[in-house]
Order: C-alpha cells, then structure tokens, then sequence
C-alpha cells in the first residue's frame, strides 16, 4: 500500500446489520477520524436516503454525517441526469429515497426508463410485471446494483439483483449499473476526497462488488468476515482480496501496521 490518505467503507454488513452497530465500528471509526484520515461511506443502501443514513448513523455513535455518505440513489440521479436528461423513469425500489432522486421524472407509465433498486415487499408479482412491460416496449434498464442478497437481523434476504436478472433474460436486454461495482461510483467517491486509488483503501463484506471491484479500480481492497460474508463465496471469488479481517473493528490495526516507521 501507499501513504493511505483516504478510507471507502461499506455500511450494510461492515459498520452495521439491520442498522445496529457491529461489535467495536463505532470506536474504529471514531479512531480513523481522529488519525485525519478522509472517510465515505459508499453503500448500494437504497431504502433510505443520505440524511436519513447519516442520522441513524450518528444516534449509534458513529462520527458521520450526510456529507460523508455516497448512495447509489445519489449516483444514479447524477447518471440520469448525465445520460438520460429529461428521461420518464419508472422506479422499482422498497423504500422512499425521493430526496436523493431529485431532477429524476418519476412516473408509473410511458417509461422511457426503468430503475430497478434494493428489494423488498415493493417487488410483487404486478410491479415486476409492469417494468417488463416497459422493457418490452423499448424503455432503457439501469440498475443501481447487482446484489442478489444482504445480512439482516433476520438472516440472509434477497435483494433486486434477483430480480434484476429475471428481468434482463425475460426482456432480452441488460441493464446499466451505476453503483457498486461500477468503477464510476469508485472514482465519484475518490474525486470527493481528492485522492488518488493508490492512496485509498475499501473495506467491505462483498467480495465481488465490494472489494474486488475497488481493485480493479487500483484501490487496495479490504474483506470483512461479517455481513454477508460467506466463505464459499470467498473460495468461489474470480480474485483474491488484499487483505481480509474478521470484522471493521480491526481495521485500526491494519492502518497502524501499514503506517511508515
């Protein structure tokens, strides 16, 4: 590794499951701050918004605020508003993250564009039906991830990827991501903190889009055996990560055994 200047971390599964604090992340993050490090939080959250992430967050402990989180809904707006401007979108996501789609055209028919994001009661027979529908009749799929599954307090649970897939073989077609792994949601959060990918770790529980995906990128990627960490799909993985550690909590440890002496 280089000086490290920057860290991406991922929330869901790294900092927290179901929105409880992992063992020891509080005092980690709190430890990366204080050492002046940059921070942002990068998560395909799509249930909720940056203020409200950031909220949550900190009633927890965690020293975040909304400037320091980069969503997937935040990305794809500034995705549509680069490469579909004026576009009419027909959103298939479980929760309200309106605030962070601002500029987007939401509408439930004529869709030039269907958005699929995070999974949830939302995903019904009827609505998966009625973005197919749209895809059939020629509107554009965009995806703000490809995760198939997240870690809750309740076990693992499938997420749009699932989805996403059926409808992408269904309708012949396949959809534009435009968060994790996309390397232009890496290099958003990079251009935030001004550093450069040798200069920048992400620590995150997906091998794939996590982790792997940072690496392609040139960031050095950083496992955790929490959150949806599986170890088959650690064996199965197209790459190896950097490092990998038991949780986000030993992360200080990392940081200070890489630090020049």
């Amino acid at each position: 590794m280089d000086t490290v200047r920057a860290v991406l971390i991922d929330i869901d599964g790294v900092l927290t499951v179901s929105w409880e604090p992992i063992p020891g992340a509080v005092e980690a993050l709190r430890h990366i701050r204080e050492a002046g490090l940059g921070i942002a939080l990068v998560t395909n959250t799509t249930s909720r918004t940056r203020a409200s992430i950031a909220a949550t967050l900190a009633g927890s402990g965690f020293p975040v605020d909304a400037a320091d989180i980069l969503t997937a809904p935040a990305v794809t707006a500034a995705y549509l508003a680069e490469h579909h401007p004026d576009a009419r979108c027909a959103l298939l996501n479980s929760g309200d993250i309106g605030e962070d789609l601002e500029g987007v055209h939401l509408v439930e028919e004529d869709a030039d564009v269907v958005v699929v994001g995070g999974a949830g009661p939302e995903f019904g027979y009827a609505a998966v039906n009625r973005a197919f529908g749209h895809l059939q009749r020629g509107a554009r799929l965009i995806a703000m991830h490809r995760n198939l599954y997240w870690r809750t307090d309740q076990g693992l649970q499938l997420d749009g990827g699932a989805f996403l897939l059926g409808l992408e073989r269904a309708a012949r077609t396949e959809a534009a991501i435009t968060g994790k792994p996309s390397p232009a949601f890496f290099e958003t959060a990079l251009a935030r903190l001004g550093v450069g990918p040798g200069e920048a770790l992400m620590i995150g529980d997906d091998i794939e889009s996590d982790v792997l995906a940072a690496q392609r990128t040139g960031i050095t990627g950083v496992l955790v055996r929490t959150g949806k960490y599986l170890p088959e799909s650690h064996r199965a993985a197209d790459g190896t990560p950097d490092h990998v550690l038991d949780s986000f909590a030993d992360l200080p440890r990392l940081l200070a055994s890489a630090a020049p002496r």
